[in-house]
């Protein structure tokens, strides 16, 4: 096995390759063990939430995004409240000021078919912004 290609004369090793493809594997097994997957979390709302049901939802966020997850936030509209998107908004405004010290938004809160959403990302631990 060649150690070091680019050195002149090139630098090779007599090694048991069977042993070199288990170390190598062995190797990739604990990288995967170690990293973290970012799951999409979701939490709908509906424009007509109360105060109770707010605050807790609001808490699951809130864990959701201190685990490192992104969290989609949605405002569901059912018949008549299709009208009325300003609760919608109003209700999106305040969950990204009440979320501010544990994430941020990825974008603008846009419309998709019946519902309003946003998606946010948990800030990083180490970085604090006064």
């Amino acid at each position: 096995m060649e150690v070091a290609p680019t050195v002149k004369p090139p630098v090779c090793k007599i090694m048991d390759f069977g042993k070199y493809l288990y170390e190598q594997a062995k190797k990739a097994k604990i990288a995967k063990k170690k990293q973290h997957t970012v799951h999409l979390k979701e939490m709908r709302f509906r424009p007509k939430t109360e105060e109770h049901d707010y605050q807790f939802k609001l808490k699951h966020i809130q864990k959701f995004l201190a685990e490192g997850n992104k969290v989609k936030v949605f405002v569901e509209f059912r018949g008549r409240e299709l009208v009325h998107k300003e609760l919608g908004s109003k209700i999106l405004e305040r969950i990204i000021a009440d979320l501010a010290d544990y994430g941020t938004p990825e974008m603008e809160a846009k419309m998709e078919g019946r519902s309003l959403s946003v998606i946010f990302i948990a800030k990083k631990p180490g970085k604090k912004t006064d």
